[in-house]
């Protein structure tokens, strides 16, 4: 849920992380203090604001640890624009691949989308009533409102009464839902594009800006289509409210979030961090780096938007680095992360809470979900340790992929009530540790099948 950022200090926004995230304190109390400083920045006088970089952090840890998790999390606490990118998708500049600077794109399009949706909350009210207004013109095609501005002379006085009762009746039908299924035909506006060739290594989304000022310039085709009133609500209500947005205010406000409270979550770093000098698909990797660099750093990218720049974005590094290690980055590179937190692999222990204690926890999400079905599901103490147990076995023994091991033993677990609970309504269903030994023992001891299935 979205605070208010200037009153959540360090320790409230760890203890907001604590609701979803496991241990890992030295990770979360580096983005806390980050996220805080960018407030503290904003109380600033304007010459020194601009003087003062955001903290970037490298989070080193293997996978299912949290990492992404505290950085989505963090995105969600304060509203701010929010894209995760995996490095490996980026290549060079010259080579085929994804552009490094398609991140803030990426990132100024989420801006623009949370801007919409707060301005549309705004303007709601007037857009169903239009949207009201717009569904009985469909309804009643003879019968238009009659406003006492617009009458005219030629309009019989006799008429106006039946037609404004006539419009009325239909009105107090469509707020009971009486008309939901009506066929109505309404004008749907369809985007045209000009037949472009695209290149090798081009894309639509390399085009942005380009297709952005075209089909502003085309405008688009009108196109009738018979819908239901229920269907027309939503198409009318869309139509209304992107007419009393203003979209200049709404890119201007979300050019400004995305420059100052923007937050990139740059994963697999570490896969790009190697000195292997090799040629082939590791030719590119230093190139990609370089690429980076500048808009870590801070420079401006173009957008179907306008130019925004990266100077004060927040960005969040993580890898594994297994093979590599932070200081295989090419040093500019890590000069613009001065912060590195490691975080812990996850123990018996932390699975125990993983799966009981956070607000979305997995056994919490498995007993609503079978609660759907009528089946009341209890697990019991002995047997959440078991589990427990059996991932961090699991995990040591094969790849350590930490929490979502968790995933993948609980729907093994619970496979056969999920097929059967249809036909186990009204029933408890106690999952005890024999039943975890019984489902899962055969494939735990099987060390060629537990590496295939769990």
């Amino acid at each position: 849920m979205k605070k208010d950022l200037d009153k959540l200090s360090p320790k409230e926004i760890v203890a907001e992380l604590d609701k979803y995230i496991i241990g890992q304190d030295k990770a979360k109390k580096a983005v806390a203090v980050a996220l805080r400083n960018r407030v503290r920045r904003q109380r600033l006088p304007e010459e020194l604001r601009d003087e003062i970089a955001p903290k970037n952090i490298i989070m080193i840890g293997p996978t299912g640890v949290g990492k992404t998790e505290i950085a989505r999390r963090i995105s969600r606490l304060c509203g701010a624009p929010f894209v995760k990118v995996e490095a490996t998708k980026y290549t060079e500049v010259g080579y085929v691949g994804r552009d490094v600077e398609s991140m803030v794109r990426d990132l100024m399009s989420v801006a623009v989308s949370l801007v919409k949706a707060e301005l549309q909350e705004e303007v709601r009210e007037e857009a169903e009533r239009r949207t009201e207004e717009a569904l009985l013109d469909l309804l009643l095609p003879g019968i238009k409102e009659q406003k006492q501005e617009d009458q005219k002379e030629t309009v019989e006085k006799t008429a106006l009464p039946t037609q404004h009762s006539t419009r009325e009746k239909f009105r107090k039908m469509l707020k009971e839902g009486k008309l939901e299924d009506k066929k109505v035909e309404v004008s749907i506006t369809r985007k045209i594009f000009p037949q472009i060739e695209i290149f090798s290594g081009s894309s639509f989304e390399e085009m942005d800006v380009n297709l952005g000022n075209i089909t502003s310039l085309l405008g688009g085709k009108k196109k009738k289509k018979l819908v239901t009133v229920r269907q027309a609500r939503e198409i009318l209500f869309s139509q209304e409210v992107d007419k009393l947005i203003d979209n200049e205010r709404m890119t201007e406000i979300a050019r400004e979030r995305t420059e100052q409270m923007g937050i990139i979550f740059i994963d697999e770093i570490d896969k790009i961090a190697s000195k292997d000098t090799r040629s082939g698909i590791d030719v590119s990797r230093e190139g990609v780096q370089r690429d980076i660099l500048p808009i870590v750093e801070g420079s401006k990218v173009n957008t179907r938007y306008g130019i925004v720049d990266t100077s004060h974005i927040l960005f969040i590094a993580a890898g594994a680095f297994h093979s590599s290690k932070p200081s295989d980055l090419i040093p500019e590179l890590q000069g613009r992360f001065p912060l590195r937190v490691e975080l812990n692999e996850l123990t018996k222990d932390d699975f125990c809470k993983i799966l009981t204690q956070p607000q979305n926890a997995l056994i919490k999400q498995y007993t609503e979900l079978l609660k759907t079905e009528g089946v009341e599901l209890e697990f019991k103490e002995e047997a959440i340790e078991k589990i427990s147990k059996i991932a961090a076995e699991v995990n040591a023994r094969t790849e350590n992929i930490g929490a979502r091991r968790l995933h993948t033993i609980m729907e093994l677990l619970l496979e056969e009530i999920s097929y059967e609970a249809p036909e186990l309504s009204g029933e408890k269903v106690v999952i005890s540790a024999d039943y975890v030994d019984r489902r899962l023992s055969d494939v735990v001891k099987d060390h060629d099948l537990s590496r295939y299935i769990l």
